[in-house]
Parts: structure tokens; sequence; C-alpha cells
């Protein structure tokens, strides 16, 4: 079976790392004014869901980025 892609999300400010459950179960990392959220999303609308609820916490959107499957960052998500 496929593992899906697996994704950086940056934006400006700090969320607190209890909302990874709320985004799907992605590590949220705060660092020098950002969090990044990162983890696999199954599917377009589940990313879309994703930065739905980013716009509904009114936070500033700095990146988004489909990472590959053998960058360092994926067995820490999983």
């Amino acid at each position: 079976m496929e593992r899906p892609p697996l994704y950086q999300i940056r934006v400006e400010g700090r969320l607190d790392p209890g909302w990874s459950d709320w985004f799907e179960g992605m590590a949220l990392v705060y660092e020098h004014g950002f969090t990044t959220l990162v983890g696999p999303i199954a599917d377009q609308s589940a990313l879309l869901g994703i930065l739905c609820k980013l716009g509904n916490l009114n936070v500033t959107l700095r990146s988004v980025w489909q990472l590959e499957e053998d960058n360092d960052v994926y067995p820490m998500v999983h």
C-alpha cells in the first residue's frame, strides 16, 4: 500500500502542539516566529481542509510543500 504524500506547511506565529489532532495528526513545531506543520495528508481535499482550518484561525500562510518520500522528516511523523 502506498503511503500518502508528506507535506510541510509553514505559518506565522505560534500554534500549540496540542492542536495536532485538529490538523489530522500533523506534527506542529514552533521556532523563530513560525509554526511548521509536518505530516502525511491523504489527498487534496484533506489538504484543503487543513488550509481552511488555518484560514479560520486567521494565521498568515507562508508556504506549502509536498516533500519527497526520502526526506529525513518522513520517519519522524510515522
